[in-house]
């Protein structure tokens, strides 16, 4: 929500030889029902659809990386992830992973109202956001959105996160304060979820 200029040392850090679009208005999620980080859409060349948004687990990199991977499991599901990718780019619409229009469509979900009504009130959440900072209208706001849609992960990270950074401050010792999606032992978490929580449902903890 802040910006390219939030986003910019941790880009340059990465050394990436491709250009980095920050999505500042979670706009991929309005426009092709991305709900979570890392999902992937496949378009080819003329700019057509290959595979709606689906889960495109990189090869972790880093300690960090893989000790999150070893916690949650996947390790085989990345490395078929990565063998379908190169398919599809060496192969383009003779790879098996490549889907015809018709099975996009038949893959794609329809938007319920909650969907929608999540969606005007994860804008409202940013929209205030910007002008006042993390506030109580803006926390009830960024609440609603993930009643209303728990499946999309952005909508809940993005708000995670904005408390992290903000509790932390820009002198702070720790700086993995401000990656914290989580509350620690004894802090007040204004949110009706959070990532340890959310990791127990899917492991079936909860």
């Amino acid at each position: 929500m802040a910006g390219p200029e939030v986003a910019r040392p941790f880009v340059e850090a990465a050394g990436s030889s491709h250009p980095s679009l920050v999505d500042q208005g979670h706009a991929l999620d309005a426009l092709f029902g991305v709900t979570n980080v890392p999902q992937v859409v496949w378009i080819d060349e003329q700019g057509t659809i290959v595979r709606p948004p689906h889960r495109g687990w990189p090869m972790p990199v880093g300690e960090g990386a893989l000790r999150l991977v070893e916690m949650i499991g996947g390790m085989e599901e990345r490395e078929q992830y990565v063998q379908e990718l190169r398919d599809w780019v060496a192969n383009g619409g003779d790879s098996p992973y490549a889907l015809t229009p018709d099975q996009v469509v038949e893959r794609s979900r329809p938007t319920p109202p909650s969907v929608s009504e999540a969606a005007a009130h994860f804008e409202l959440a940013q929209h205030f956001w910007r002008q006042e900072g993390l506030t109580e209208r803006v926390i009830t706001h960024f609440n609603h959105a993930h009643r209303l849609h728990p499946e999309n992960v952005t909508y809940k990270r993005q708000a995670w996160s904005a408390l992290a950074v903000e509790r932390s401050g820009d002198d702070g010792d720790d700086e993995w304060t401000r990656f914290r999606q989580a509350p620690a032992e004894g802090e007040d978490w204004p949110f009706i979820s959070d990532f340890n929580q959310d990791i127990d449902t899917i492991m079936g903890r909860s």
